[in-house]
């Protein structure tokens, strides 16, 4: 498999562990105390960045949940092309998953975006919402991991998984003899 062929998997496989990534902090954010149920980092994020394209004022509350969810996903996916074009695949899929993960949590929370000025540092924020975020990561980076190693696989004309081409006739199709 090349580069470009592994980076697509990886887009793919960021972008669909992006949506139990987004329920868990949901789930995660609706146990915080009051004090601390302001805007998740998605919402805070795109919203600094829609003011500062001057957008902010013409975004109704709607446009405002879609470009988060747009933003948040294609961070997501890619991070998964990220893994994908720079992570060798491994026997611990998940485990590297949830260390990368991890990784895209401190990288991010801790350095670029404090940097950027888009976000204050994780440092700043109260404990809960941070063991929220990092176990979002983890659940991302472990279901990344994961699906990516499926798809791979899958996409080994090898492999005699459930969408590779085979000599074994199709179960719902008529089989001639």
């Amino acid at each position: 498999m090349n580069l470009l062929q592994r980076t697509l998997l990886g887009l793919i496989s960021g972008t669909v562990a992006t949506g139990p990534m987004t329920a868990a902090m949901i789930l995660l954010h609706r146990r915080l105390p009051s004090r601390e149920r302001y805007p998740l980092p998605p919402r805070e994020i795109t919203m600094k960045l829609a003011r500062e394209a001057g957008v902010e004022g013409h975004l109704d509350a709607e446009e405002r949940s879609a470009l988060t969810m747009i933003s948040h996903f294609g961070y997501g996916a890619a991070g998964g092309a990220l893994y994908a074009a720079t992570v060798q695949p491994c026997r611990q899929p998940m485990l590297k998953g949830v260390l990368f993960g991890l990784g895209v949590w401190a990288v991010s929370y801790l350095g670029w975006l404090p940097a950027a000025g888009v976000l204050s540092p994780a440092t700043e924020h109260p404990a809960r919402r941070n063991a929220l975020m990092i176990v979002a990561h983890v659940i991302w980076g472990a279901v990344m991991g994961k699906f990516l190693e499926l798809l791979v696989t899958e996409s080994d004309p090898a492999a005699a998984e459930p969408f590779s081409a085979t000599e074994t006739p199709y179960r719902d199709l008529p089989h001639r003899s």
